[in-house]
């Protein structure tokens, strides 16, 4: 995937090391900066740690204009409405056109300085202006943040997303006698602590009822909570607090 990110006059060292972890994180090697108000690379790999491989490859520019020559789509990013009628796009959806045309073109995905993003004038050498849908009341992003959700919704739109892994030791769910054994000890451990004395057993039985029925409780889970009731009441016994 072809897309590089340039940074247009960072100021801050530490939003360049965020964001080239990000780009570690989802998958981008390339970054361009221009007019950085500081670069040190030490510093940079001591901050977003194991991103050398990233930060050698780093390009710095004097202007907007070198930094974007070579490439053949130009994407800004940025929160500011404009007048002039523009290509505009939520950043979801334009991610899969990105992707797509980055498999066969050079794409730059450009950000703007902390204070104020891109000028207008650099707005206007863009192919392409994408926004991230915020709140209408505060809709300005840090310029990592920014950067993170962008290169998350790139990487997402271009890669199956791994499953979720599975817990390594899988139970089938609960049985029904095994629930009512469950309720049973349940039941028997709040007796023992005199949960009931001024609180109606039935109706608090029937929440407990409904609290597991939402799950479903699997045989490991039904287990484990009939061993907390059971213990509740073997340890009253061997106290002698319960006969």
């Amino acid at each position: 995937m072809r897309i590089t990110v340039v940074l247009h006059s960072p100021q801050n060292l530490i939003n360049i090391a965020v964001v080239i972890r990000a780009m570690k994180n989802f998958g981008f090697r390339d970054l361009r900066l221009v007019s950085p108000g500081e670069f040190d690379i030490r510093r940079i790999e001591g901050i977003a740690h194991k991103t050398g491989d990233i930060v050698e490859r780093v390009k710095v520019f004097d202007d907007f204009d070198s930094a974007v020559a070579d490439f053949t789509m130009v994407v800004g990013l940025t929160a500011r409405g404009r007048t002039v009628r523009r290509n505009v796009q939520f950043v979801e959806e334009a991610a899969k056109e990105l992707v797509a045309l980055g498999e066969s073109e050079k794409v730059a995905v450009v950000f703007g300085r902390e204070d104020d993003g891109l000028a207008n004038r650099d707005l206007d050498r863009c192919h392409r202006i994408v926004t991230i849908p915020t709140t209408q009341d505060h809709s300005s992003m840090n310029l990592a943040q920014a950067a993170t959700v962008t290169l998350y919704e790139l990487f997402k739109a271009g890669h199956v997303l791994p499953e979720m892994k599975r817990p390594r030791r899988d139970a089938p769910p609960a049985t029904r006698e095994q629930l009512e054994l469950l309720f049973r000890d349940a039941e028997a451990a709040l007796r023992a602590v005199e949960f009931f004395k001024s609180r109606n057993e039935e109706a608090i039985m029937r929440t407990v009822r409904e609290v597991a029925h939402r799950g479903p409780i699997d045989e490991r889970e039904a287990r484990l909570l009939r061993a907390m009731s059971l213990e509740v009441i073997h340890f009253l016994e061997r106290k002698g607090l319960r006969s």
